[in-house]
């Protein structure tokens, strides 16, 4: 696949049969320091990012031409060398190469950066996605006037404040909680 300078992607893996491919903290943040190494020398901007226990997302944004799925194949395999050294461990961590998706419009653009920073609590694992400490929700939702990071850029034209993408996300989160209570009473299950 050719990526495109200025273009957004979705940029997404999980574990193989789904297994855990964060184990510890240590996990996590092995991932994302060696992440933005990879991403800094080679000019990708970093938009957002969540880190599952079986999968992760990431929204990229390249500044330049890049050879990017080279770049993300020496990334994961510095990152799997590494867990399963740690791990006693062999043989592949993800199920596939990374799986990319070209962002074409506003529209899609902001419901994914919902969709990835609500990831954790559609899975249970927090009530608020400003309790999960493996991604960048609290960076959007920031309003450090300061910061002039691309992703508050992306945040300010998309949606407006920190407090503005807040209302957004948890609005969604809301509505998505009563149509699962609304299954679960009328069908007895619940969709994920």
């Amino acid at each position: 696949m050719y990526y495109e300078p200025g273009k957004i992607y979705h940029i997404y893996n999980r574990g193989n049969n789904k297994q855990r491919v964060f184990l510890h903290d240590e996990n996590y943040d092995f991932f994302l320091r060696q992440l933005n190494s990879y991403f800094k020398s080679a000019e990708v901007n970093l938009l957002v990012h969540c880190l599952m226990p079986n999968h992760y997302h990431l929204l990229v944004e390249l500044s330049k031409p890049a050879a990017f799925s080279n770049l993300m194949w020496a990334f994961t395999t510095s990152y799997v060398k590494s867990f399963n050294k740690w791990n006693s461990r062999v043989g592949h961590l993800f199920q596939q190469e990374f799986q990319p998706k070209l962002i074409d419009t506003d529209d899609y653009l902001a419901h994914v950066c919902r969709y990835i920073h609500l990831n954790p609590v559609q899975a249970n694992l927090v009530q608020n996605p400003k309790d999960w400490n493996y991604s960048d929700f609290t960076v959007w939702i920031s309003e450090n006037k300061k910061s002039d990071s691309r992703r508050i850029q992306l945040r300010n034209d998309l949606i407006g404040s920190g407090r503005d993408y807040e209302k957004f996300v948890m609005k969604f989160a809301e509505a998505r909680k009563i149509e699962k209570e609304v299954e679960r009473k009328l069908f007895g299950k619940v969709r994920k």
